[in-house]
């Protein structure tokens, strides 16, 4: 007869909610009947131990807490700076705690790295303190990145790609995903949070939430920047309102950088009085996105925040409404795991001191598909 697991009720229940999971749901992850998992949950049953390690990968919870007598502590390894209008935000759920995990399970491998390999410190990482004008910082951003103001030559599209290769070169490593890992049923929530930044002189990162439009990932990436070169970590949502001291600079420098003050307020005047098109105008003008735009006029005071939420959701709606299939695999991995950090893994491997096995499980691929993905990076 299979071994009992004696596992603690309520940690089952406090795991299943903390997976944000109804017990149906939860049943149907771990290949249970609902009626089994609820007299589980009531203490009427236990599983087996087979069974309770299914529940646990169900659940995305380590097998052990199960055993636990009361539910553990958990909090995010970097700040939380998701606050508005001062209140308290819900308990990170557990994507974003895995998501977190692993950045600076990476991070901390490519420290590692760049110390072996005798890499000087990025001098604009914590250049500025808080209370630096925005315009200066905004500066400094474009000067190490080496982009100029733009006169809208380029789609918003093309510029983000540029901005975040030119950060890519200047040493940050910019990881972007919407899901946990390879899971693509673990999508993140955007309204959970849009992105973070983990703020180090050799291995800064910053981690954009491609569940958002990408319309307004721009914005974010600049955000999350503006981060680093003020010394500052943290789990940002990017949302009007925020009270934090260090939100509020990031998006001052952000919306400095895409759109700068003075001529988006001669331009604002002189543009069509229709706001649609009045948006529209000077999203070519800077090439930024419609979203962008809005949001800068928001911060200026120019329109208010229901005309601004009101067009988020419409642009995030849109982007929802579209979405296919999961793209290229190899381009999206370059994306989830910054091609600075995967070239560096890879050139590891390759060289052979690095076990695949080990590279594969950094960059959360198949050790057999390294070499095939070292091309698709040009590595």
């Amino acid at each position: 007869m299979p071994t009992q697991a004696f596992i603690n009720p309520q940690l089952l229940l406090w795991a299943r909610d903390r997976a944000g999971l109804d017990v149906g749901e939860a049943a149907l992850a771990a290949n249970v009947k609902p009626e089994k998992l609820q007299e589980w949950e009531g203490a009427q049953s236990r599983p087996t131990f087979r069974q309770a390690q299914t529940l646990a990968q169900a659940l995305h919870a380590p097998f052990g807490y199960l055993f636990l007598s009361e539910p553990p502590v958990e909090r995010l390894s970097l700040p939380d700076l998701r606050t508005i209008a001062g209140a308290e935000v819900p308990r990170p759920s557990v994507n974003l705690l895995e998501t977190v995990r692993i950045a600076l399970q990476r991070q901390a491998w490519y420290l590692e790295y760049q110390r072996e390999h005798g890499q000087t410190q990025l001098g604009f990482v914590g250049r500025f303190a808080l209370t630096a004008n925005p315009e200066q910082v905004a500066a400094d951003i474009r000067q190490v990145l080496g982009v100029a103001i733009e006169e809208g030559q380029r789609t918003w599209e093309v510029y983000f790609k540029a901005l975040v290769d030119a950060a890519e070169v200047a040493g940050v490593l910019v990881m972007r995903s919407g899901v946990v890992g390879n899971n693509t049923h673990r999508k993140l929530d955007v309204g959970e949070f849009r992105g973070f930044a983990i703020s180090n002189t050799l291995a800064p990162v910053i981690f954009i939430n491609s569940s958002d439009a990408p319309a307004a990932r721009l914005f974010t990436l600049l955000h999350e920047l503006a981060h680093l070169w003020f010394g500052s970590s943290g789990i940002s949502n990017i949302a009007p309102g925020s009270t934090r001291r260090e939100e509020l600079a990031c998006n001052a420098v952000a919306g400095e950088f895409l759109a700068p003050r003075a001529q988006f307020l001669t331009l604002w005047e002189s543009a069509a009085a229709d706001l649609a098109q009045r948006v529209a105008e000077l999203a070519r003008r800077f090439h930024v996105s419609t979203m962008v735009i809005m949001r800068r006029a928001l911060d200026l005071g120019l329109v208010s925040q229901p005309a601004y939420s009101e067009h988020y959701r419409s642009t995030l709606d849109a982007f929802h409404a579209k979405q296919g299939g999961g793209g290229n695999f190899y381009r999206s991995a370059g994306a989830k795991n910054s091609p600075r950090f995967a070239n560096a893994v890879i050139a590891e491997a390759l060289s052979g001191r690095m076990l695949l096995r080990d590279a594969g499980h950094l960059l959360d691929l198949q050790p057999s598909k390294i070499p095939e993905f070292a091309g698709h990076l040009g590595a």
